[in-house]
């Protein structure tokens, strides 16, 4: 190997391991701008304010406000260099099997700052908001995916069929799961701003159902690690995966029967991201031999 395709091969660890916490980065302060009501900080886009793409003095938006908006911009520019970072050290170090990945990271990187944009120009439409999440979340497997493929090509192996099944239906569910999370986040006072629409749910029912089917999600976890076939790796990352899940599951009861505090609601979106991991960490487990 050539010192150039070396040198890009021992870098390519520690930048997925960055793009990875980056990509979990924005999901916090994305929940960030919406605690402090900062959504509107930056009231326009791809400006911040018309005529200047950074903030000015004097604006009429509150400058709090203002800097937490245009910092959660800014981390946008930060991924955009970690991510184009990485498909350069994945074409140095000939890793033909990570350029899909790689590419498919910043291109979504751009797809979130235009879903940030409508988000924007549609004054917090709850709509492109749980997009704006949804895309983050998508792009949070990818970039797992890129971890834990970091110092060797995936060997992608055939499982058992029930737990093929159990592994796809655990991995859906989990997904559905935070998919009925923005919803809830999508009906309840955190807007972003205090003039923004929400979903026109009664935010009792949605959140029970959402609990209802985190657990859901927990029996199947279960039945998962009890189920014959489920090899010792994967029944590893099971135990992880349900260690988060518990401690997020309480966070949100908590949370919701105290009025939904903002510290337990940032808690819980960061929760949110880390359960995701750890249930894409499960499906990589079951479907490669390093993932």
């Amino acid at each position: 190997m050539s010192k150039p395709a070396d040198l890009a091969t021992r870098v390519l660890a520690p930048a997925t391991g960055l793009l990875l916490f980056l990509q979990a980065a924005l999901v916090v302060t994305g929940g960030a701008v919406r605690l402090t009501g900062s959504g509107l900080g930056c009231p326009t886009w791809p400006e911040c304010t018309p005529g200047s793409y950074t903030p000015v003095p004097h604006q009429a938006e509150p400058q709090l406000n203002v800097w937490i908006e245009f910092g959660n911009r800014l981390l946008t520019f930060v991924l955009v260099i970690a991510s184009a970072a990485v498909i350069i050290a994945v074409l140095k170090s000939k890793r033909k099997d990570l350029r899909g990945l790689a590419i498919g990271q910043f291109l979504g990187i751009f797809g979130q700052g235009i879903l940030g944009g409508i988000t924007v120009l549609t004054d917090l439409n709850p709509i492109p908001v749980a997009g704006h999440l949804l895309l983050s979340i998508i792009l949070i497997a990818g970039a797992t995916s890129l971890y834990s493929r970091r110092y060797s090509p995936a060997v992608f192996v055939e499982a058992a069929p029930l737990t093929s099944k159990i592994s796809k239906a655990h991995i859906a569910i989990s997904f559905l799961v935070i998919i009925l999370g923005t919803i809830v986040t999508g009906s309840g006072p955190h807007a972003g701003d205090a003039q923004a629409k929400r979903f026109d749910f009664d935010i009792r029912t949605v959140a029970w159902l959402h609990a209802d089917v985190v657990i859901f999600l927990l029996g199947i976890t279960f039945a998962f690690y009890v189920a014959q076939g489920t090899s010792a790796h994967t029944k590893k990352a099971i135990k992880i995966f349900t260690i988060i899940a518990l401690a997020q599951g309480a966070i949100g009861y908590v949370q919701y029967f105290t009025g939904i505090p903002e510290i337990l609601v940032a808690a819980h979106l960061l929760g949110a991201t880390l359960v995701w991991i750890a249930a894409w960490r499960i499906r990589l487990s079951v479907i490669t031999q390093n993932g």
